[in-house]
Parts: C-alpha cells; structure tokens; sequence
C-alpha cells in the first residue's frame, strides 16, 4: 500500500504544483518523473557522474518530448518530390519530408507549454520598472574566460565567407555543376557545419562540465563516437549512432517549429559588453607564450550597429576583427549588466532606413514576453516539471539580489518575470546560462537535428556530394574552419582550445579517464 500511495497522483512526495501535470502521464511516464523529481529535490544531477548525469538528461529529454511540445496552427502543406528539392530553400519550406511547409516562412512559432495563465496584467509591475531596477548595468561584468565574444555572436558572421569559399572547392571537384547547384550543395554544407559547431563545440564551451561534452558528442555521434560512426555509419539509431544520419525525421508527433519559449530564454544581449577592444594585429610577440596582441583602439559597442556600424566593421576586415573578439570575453548572464547602449537604439525599417522612434530593448524583452502569453518565471517552471519557488531565497543566495526583487515584485513570487529569473537564478557549475534555460535546449538542440530531413535522410553523399559530406564530417571546431581561411591565425594568437573561449586564455587540461567514465566535474 506505501509503493501504491507514492506513485498516486496525490503522493505527498510530488511537490503540490506539479500535482496537476503529472496526473495527465503515462504510468512508465510517471515512473520516471519520479526518478527526475527526486533527483531535483536533491538538486545534485549536475553533480552525478557523467554516466548517471547522461541518464538523468535522457529520462529529462523523453518528459519533455512527451509534455513539452504543442502543435500550434494546421498542417496545411502538401506532399512534394524530395529529389526535386535536394537543398536548402530560401524560404524554409520542403525541409520536412511529407509536408513542405513545416518550419517555414509564414509558419507559426510552436509552444512548448501552454500560454500563460498568469492573472497580471501587461504592466504589472510596468516593464520599465523591471528593466531599470533590476536589468540594467551599473558595471559590466564578464564571464572571466569561459566565453568570448565570438561566441556572443559567432552565428551572425562568417556564412558568406564559408559559402564562397566551398564553391571554389565544389568548382575544382565538381566542374558539370553550374552556379546555382554550386551555391546549394554549399549552402547546404554550411548549413551542416554550422549545427554541428553549434552542437559540439558551442554548446560545450555554453555548458562546460564532462556530462555535456559527453551529451552533445551523442547527439552528434552516438553513444558509440566517432571512430564507430565513421567505420560502421548510422546503423544503431539515436541512442547508439546518434541524431545525425536517422533514415527518418523523428518529431515526436508535432511537426518542428522554433518555439516562443525558446526564444525567450535565448534573450541573452547581457553578453555585449560597452566597448569592442580592437587589437593590432601587426605585433610581434618576443615569446610563444604571449599570444594577446596590444589594445589598437577601444571602440563604443554604439559606433558598431546600424548602417554606420556595418561601414566601420567592413573597414576593420575578418581577420583583425576575429582575432579582436577572440581576445576579449563577453559578458555574463545576471542581473545588472544589459548593455546601456542597447536601452536607446535607432532601429531600421525593412528598407534599412532609420525610423523615428529609439527602442529601449530591455524593457521591450519584459513587454513581449508577456504580450505573447510566455509564462513568468515560477509558471515556467512548473510547466517544465522543475520545482516551483516558494521565496526569494530558493532563486538565489545573493541578499542584494533578493532584496532588488523584492522591492520590485514584493513577495509575490508568481509575478517575477522569465527574463529576471533566468538572470538571476544561481548558476550551475560551468554553466553560462541558467538551469532552467538549458532544459528549453535539451529539448530543442535535439530537434533541430532529428526533425530536419537533411540531417537525418538526406545527410548523405547524393545531396551534399562526397566532397561536400567530407567537409561537414571532417569539421570538428570553429578552430578548424578558421585554420582553413586563416592558416596562421590560431597558431599565433590563440592559445585555448575551442575558438569560443578567451584565446589568451590556458587550454584545458588533459585527463586520462575516459569521458564516460569520469566522476562529476
């Protein structure tokens, strides 16, 4: 009778809030939430050895499957010929192998939890408020060397280089193709290369600790690595060989979208510092150990956005400017360090063209939020399966912080907005981002891979040719997409290990237990 009274619905052991949630599971669902809830009331999972932290995330990852994904909007695509769209579109549409109009131009973002039941209204308490008392930067605090700025912005740039740069190599290799088929098979590499930088070495360098090195080389790879995928190819599905190489999209049974929540917790602007260091390049060190190039000039985060800003980037040219962000860490994700400069910007029309009212982001980020229906924090949380704050102090240990909310929320936790508990939520151990955050990733960086038809069916030699398939398979890092436009680059100034953090900063250090079988870190 005690077994049957802990996996009731009504069991004391579940916190109350989540009473709800759990009621609507599955019983194998429900067993395993309770193998996730206690782990949480213990609050150690980060502290597990790598192989029962992989286990926790799994059983986490299949929860949010399950529970986490909302069909937004109809299914109105039609079926199409894959082999007539072998690429990338413009648009977004025949990335999904039955309908072509699934996560494309037009299409609904998805929900990953239901829009929020909050009871306060849109200016409760008003966003300016929020954002000046509690976002805005007083100093600005860094991420010590974990992160550089690159890594801040390292998606937006770069992608016309590579794609020019494969279509010389595409040309040599593949002279029947004219231009058009050139610039698909590249894009569609780019594409390829950009997710998997993305995955395992982003990403790890985002999340620093053994069990997401080990998480994210799975999902690209499998539980078996490389060297198996490499000699056997994707023979053992995804546990085993990994996302990358399914013979079919997997979905879960929600045709993939981003989603609002998703670009919620990806609100990161904390990470621009003021001012952009740029460094002289044309130093000459007198040691191979000193490999950080002197300050040249220290320029306003302001002068580098809008259209002056891309006229003053285009003069300082990639390799000054790689070198430059590679140097200088950017800043981390807490309360009091949303860059000032991005409270008064001047935004742009479609046309490019100045429009006449600035923007104060900060405040913008609080208002849309809560204007889209994204719960606030706590609500986030318990959509999330992850136990709900009861004070100020189960968010954080830092008395400044907890005195700052409650003077701007009271003692109303409910009423704390996701953007303020997502910065100012203890972090764990090696973890840029908060923990709540990363589990809207577990979900999604696994989606992106497994619901996309040219990462799973078509990732394969037909359509992104074997020279193509070579590239993206031979691509480990950033470090090696920059040593192949910037031969001397790496080795003269950067002495880390992954190109997204400080360069200046001391590689990590070897360690001779194999990674799966590693204790905590």
């Amino acid at each position: 009778m005690a077994i049957l009274s802990l996996f009731s619905s009504t069991s004391p052991f579940i916190h109350p809030q989540l009473l709800q949630i759990v009621a609507k599971m599955t019983l194998l669902d429900t067993l395993l939430f309770y193998v996730v809830h206690f782990v949480d009331k213990l609050g150690i999972w980060h502290r597990l050895p790598v192989l029962l932290g992989l286990a926790y995330l799994g059983i986490r990852r299949h929860l949010h499957q399950r529970y986490n994904l909302l069909h937004v909007g109809g299914t109105y695509g039609r079926r199409y010929n894959t082999d007539e769209f072998a690429y990338r579109t413009a648009d977004g549409t025949c990335n999904h192998p039955t309908d072509d109009t699934v996560d494309s131009q037009g299409t609904f973002f998805g929900r990953n939890m239901p829009p929020s039941t909050s009871r306060y209204g849109l200016l409760e308490p008003h966003p300016t408020v929020v954002a000046s008392e509690l976002l805005a930067r007083k100093k600005f605090i860094d991420n010590g060397e974990q992160f550089n700025m690159i890594a801040c912005s390292w998606i937006q740039f770069m992608i016309h280089d590579w794609i020019d740069h494969l279509e010389d190599t595409e040309q040599v290799h593949y002279s029947d193709l004219d231009d058009e088929q050139l610039y698909r098979h590249a894009r569609l590499v780019t594409s390829a290369v950009i997710a998997k930088i993305h995955t395992i070495d982003w990403t790890v360098e985002l999340l620093r600790t053994d069990t997401l090195l080990a998480g994210m080389r799975i999902n690209w790879y499998g539980f078996l690595g490389k060297k198996f995928k490499d000699t056997f190819g994707h023979i053992l599905g995804p546990i085993l060989s990994g996302l990358v190489g399914l013979r079919k999209p997997i979905d879960h049974g929600v045709p993939y979208s981003l989603t609002e929540e998703f670009v919620s917790v990806y609100r990161m602007h904390s990470l621009l510092p003021d001012k952009f260091f740029l460094r002289d390049i044309t130093y000459s060190s007198t040691s191979d150990q000193d490999k950080c190039p002197p300050v040249l000039e220290e320029v306003p985060m302001r002068e580098l956005v809008g259209t002056e800003g891309e006229r003053k980037l285009s003069m300082i040219g990639m390799e000054q400017m790689l070198v430059s962000m590679g140097h200088q860490a950017c800043g981390a994700i807490t309360l009091w360090n949303y860059p000032s400069w991005m409270r008064n910007l001047v935004a742009h029309d479609i046309n490019g063209e100045d429009r006449p009212d600035q923007v104060d982001m900060a405040t913008m980020e609080i208002y849309r939020d809560r204007e889209r229906g994204v719960a606030r924090y706590n609500e986030f949380r318990r959509n999330l399966l992850m136990i709900p704050l009861s004070k100020w102090e189960d968010l954080t240990d830092d008395s400044e912080v907890v005195e700052a909310l409650h003077e701007v929320y009271g003692d109303d936790v409910e009423k704390l907005d996701l953007l303020v508990g997502l910065h100012a939520e203890k972090k764990i151990k090696g973890f840029a981002i908060s923990e709540t955050a990363f589990f809207i990733f577990l979900l999604i960086a696994s989606r992106r891979l497994e619901a996309d038809r040219f990462f799973t069916t078509n990732f394969n030699c037909k359509s992104y040719t074997e020279k193509g398939l070579e590239w993206v398979n031979k691509t480990e890092t950033l470090k090696d997409v920059i040593d192949r436009h910037f031969p001397e680059m790496t080795r003269k100034w950067m002495k880390c290990s992954s190109a997204f953090s400080v360069w200046g900063s001391m590689p990590n250090p070897t360690n001779h237990i194999p990674l799966y079988l590693r204790p905590a870190t």
